[in-house]
């Protein structure tokens, strides 16, 4: 079937507006981290709330997507999600900041796997690979998310007006993208009443290895800013460029990742992406050259770019199992990773500093190449 050019740029638009307001919290957890006066754990425990509260998201993101469908639910969830950046400075204390967060996590992983629902219904209606591309306008999102913050604090816009307007901003670009959705009953896949399930038999190795990526991903997502603000010493309009450098890369190595999928063997391409992220990640926590650290994490983010849809293509070919069950369950895996690396950075350079903390980052990548094998279950 036929797509409508509006139909893929109505989700098109969800996956950059998702990205824009993940890279405008990323910009401000530095204000945020002042505004509250808290330390890097407190910081780390204000994330992890984050991610408990996706966490039980996504134990009910499939029946809410069964009960209203993928554009119902990407509207409201979406529009939420947006929307509670505005309240990221004016909570009466931390404990508040916790709650807020917790809620930032329930709207923003249920909002991911509908629109993920989508494009995966897109993709199979278009008869060819879209999303590789989908991810890239996360991407894309992030880098000019990232580079719009590091502008207004530039121009010396105060934060709470930045947040606010960007909250209004893609609150209405994704109400309006979400009229544009397949509607509920033309949608062929089967959204199950199960919730949320975790990886078995051979999609467990699978899992752990989406995991091991993203949390290294959400470690760069969450940490980079203040990385070059706190460790190197950079202002923080110049700080918001590393999460800009880092997006930028990544979108652009997503949108030729399927062109790099059809020419290189899965277990190639893994391997050889994850070494470039280590070495790249080595030369960020290295050097102590800010603009130099900004190439790094541009290669950090070439290396990382085709992890997810290396590991999803090859959860969708283990032998026994239906394609669309063994992507669903390495999803969730990584999924689960993006939200738990973050903390765990937190408490790590809690307990020495966040240079130490970060090297995680190198670690976990080697392990990614150690395993490249595993790309290529069948």
């Amino acid at each position: 079937m036929q797509l409508s050019a509006r139909t893929r740029w109505a989700s098109r638009t969800q996956f950059f507006a998702s990205g824009f307001i993940f890279a405008t919290w990323g910009v401000h957890i530095p204000t945020v981290k002042a505004q509250y006066a808290i330390s890097e754990a407190e910081l780390g425990l204000a994330m992890l709330a984050a991610g408990v509260g996706a966490l039980l998201g996504l134990t009910q993101a499939s029946r809410w997507i069964g009960r209203y469908g993928a554009r119902t639910t990407a509207r409201s969830c979406g529009a939420i999600y947006a929307l509670l950046l505005a309240g990221l400075l004016v909570m009466p204390g931390y404990t508040a900041l916790l709650g807020v967060l917790a809620a930032f996590g329930v709207v923003t992983s249920v909002f991911d796997v509908a629109i993920n629902t989508e494009a995966a219904e897109l993709e199979l209606r278009n008869g060819r690979p879209l999303m590789s591309g989908m991810h890239g306008m996360f991407s894309l999102g992030g880098m000019a998310g990232a580079v719009t913050g590091s502008a207004v604090l530039a121009a010396g816009m105060a934060p709470q007006l930045h947040l606010t307007l960007v909250a209004s901003a893609m609150a209405s670009a994704i109400v309006f993208a979400a009229q544009r959705m397949l509607p509920r009953e033309v949608t062929a896949f089967a959204v199950n009443n199960e919730g949320f399930r975790l990886p078995r038999g051979a999609l467990v190795i699978l899992g752990v290895l989406a995991a091991l990526g993203l949390i290294a991903e959400g470690a760069i997502y969450d940490w980079s800013v203040l990385y070059l603000k706190q460790e190197l010493g950079s202002p923080q309009q110049q700080a918001a460029l590393a999460y800009a450098s880092f997006s930028a890369a990544m979108a652009a190595t997503r949108f030729c990742g399927d062109a790099m999928r059809a020419r290189l063997a899965p277990a190639v391409l893994l391997r050889g992406s994850a070494l470039l992220a280590a070495a790249s990640m080595t030369l960020v926590l290295l050097t102590e050259a800010p603009r130099l650290a900004l190439v790094g994490f541009a290669g950090v983010g070439v290396g990382f770019a085709n992890v997810v849809p290396i590991l999803f293509a090859a959860s969708a070919r283990v032998p026994g199992i239906e394609p669309a069950r063994g992507i669903a369950a390495v999803s969730a895996a990584a999924y689960l990773g993006f939200m738990a690396g973050p903390p765990v950075i937190g408490f790590l350079a809690e307990a020495s500093s966040l240079t130490a903390a970060l090297y995680v980052v190198v670690v976990f990548a080697i392990g990614l190449a150690a395993s490249a094998r595993w790309a290529d279950p069948a």
